[in-house]
């Protein structure tokens, strides 16, 4: 067991010093030669280390160390390999080390279903394919193989945290649990028959006894609620929600103000904008992750920054699904908190957050006609620490800081497309694809070394979600 003894400021990083509790006592002389080689979980290297902190450092041969999961420095890897050593490193040559990325919105499980129902319009694709299918084909087994398949794609491509909303929330716990990954996983709660679920009622009931479960079980994983809709839930069913997620002290992920539809299904049906009835009806009382937001008017941009409600953009769905153009940069620039998200493999079709943040960049540029909205660095804060921040994390996750857990990627860059490289930052958003990350680590634990998926069995995976897969193309074509 060892504790923080002091800080010392060397080269270009602060160093934390530890000690063990029995040395306690020692002169700071005498703990200087006793740590000048202490031993770590990890060191990361990098040619470049990229930390997204408030500061916007970067490093030139730079390296991270980790231990119990936290990073406990980070600058000069000349300075971190004199002060620690591990007998686990990563190597950092042609490399960029950065925080990974965190997607903030998602329904993993939907891997399996992706490519089933293409170019059509939200409501056509949800009540005339989605809903139907997901009654005849989600189980446990449908939800276990398609979030197993959702975390290899997210692994492979530098996603380390992502926020979830789907059902059976045991399973999909017990899975990121298995992965390695760190989620925030809600309990779906709509008024329909589910997979999992009666009704509303009956998904409150079961979603309070999942957070029951797992809440404070395991640090990598954050159980919420996850009402769908105001189109699919009544005031009350959406009061209630807000009830159990304030008596569980839990966070609320909801889809919001996502399409033309749901604009005018709020003003017909409730005489208000969906961001302006959930605000009148007390829903923003408590952490609010609002998925999509695209068609919010200047007042509702108002109160989601003053409620603090954090905002997943997700630009490839939204554009596939012809929802419209968010306004991304108009929030940013009224302090709303803003993130990315993919939306699930059904409407996407892939996981691909590096393909989020061009969209993210390219869709604001074009709306408002200016090259200058939306630079390069403004995007790839919204997939690290302006998302964490955004899903209630950003004490924890999203930046490379003492302290903060070790979420951490390298990115190669190698390939041809990185040739050559004058700004490492606008590379990331906009050359960088899932296919330059190397490795990941979560809470300080190596995921995917060198390509090499660690904590999944790819195999089997691939085995089963094509044989399932099968039967769902049978079942839905005949052929």
């Amino acid at each position: 067991m060892r504790g923080i003894l002091y800080k010392r400021k060397r080269g270009n990083i602060v160093v934390p010093l530890f000690c063990s509790l029995l040395l306690l006592a020692c002169s700071p002389a005498e703990h200087e030669e006793i740590v000048s080689s202490q031993q770590i979980d990890l060191i990361i290297d990098g040619d470049y280390v990229v930390s997204m902190d408030t500061g916007g450092s970067v490093y030139k041969d730079g390296a991270v160390a980790v231990d119990g999961g936290v990073i406990i420095a980070i600058g000069s890897a000349a300075v971190i390999h004199d002060n620690f050593s591990s007998a686990n490193t990563l190597n950092g040559d042609n490399r960029i080390v950065m925080p990974g990325l965190i997607n903030g919105h998602s329904h993993a499980a939907m891997t399996l279903l992706r490519g089933v129902a293409d170019d059509l319009a939200l409501m056509d694709w949800l009540n005339n394919y989605i809903f139907p299918a997901e009654v005849e084909f989600v189980d446990a087994d449908f939800v276990r193989i398609g979030t197993e398949l959702a975390c290899w794609e997210m692994i492979r491509g530098g996603t380390t945290t992502f926020v979830d909303m789907y059902y059976f929330p045991d399973v999909i716990a017990n899975v990121v649990e298995s992965c390695g990954m760190r989620a925030l996983i809600s309990a779906t709660v709509i008024d329909q028959r589910s997979p999992d679920a009666e009704n509303a009622d009956d998904s409150i009931s079961k979603g309070r006894a999942f957070i029951d479960r797992w809440q404070g079980r395991n640090s990598r994983i954050t159980p919420i609620f996850g009402p769908h809709a105001n189109y699919t839930l009544d005031l009350d069913q959406l009061r209630a929600v807000r009830e159990a997620a304030i008596d569980a002290d839990v966070a609320i992920s909801i889809h919001m103000s996502e399409s033309p539809f749901e604009l005018q299904y709020s003003k017909s049906t409730f005489g208000k904008t969906s961001i302006e009835l959930f605000d009148s009806i007390g829903f923003f009382d408590g952490p609010t992750i609002g998925a999509h937001v695209v068609w919010p008017t200047e007042a509702e941009i108002s109160i989601l920054a003053e409620r603090n409600v954090g905002v997943i953009h997700n630009p490839t769905s939204n554009m596939k699904i012809a929802s419209g153009i968010s306004p991304v940069a108009t929030m940013l620039e009224s302090g709303v908190k803003v993130g990315l998200g993919t939306d699930g493999a059904a409407s996407n079709n892939d996981l691909d957050m590096w393909e989020e943040m061009r969209l993210a960049a390219f869709l604001q540029k074009v709306d408002r006609m200016d090259p200058k909205v939306m630079p390069a660095n403004t995007v790839l804060t919204m997939a690290t620490r302006g998302g964490a921040g955004a899903i209630g994390l950003g004490d924890t996750i999203g930046s490379l800081e003492i302290g903060k857990r070790a979420d951490i990627i390298q990115v190669s860059f190698e390939d041809v497309h990185f040739v050559p490289t004058y700004d490492v930052i606008s590379h990331l958003v906009y050359v960088a694809d899932e296919q330059d990350v190397v490795s990941v680590v979560v809470d300080g634990k190596i995921l995917m070394r060198d390509r090499e998926i660690l904590t999944i069995d790819t195999e089997r995976v691939k085995t089963e979600a094509t044989t399932l897969a099968a039967a769902i193309q049978v079942s839905l074509y005949g052929e």
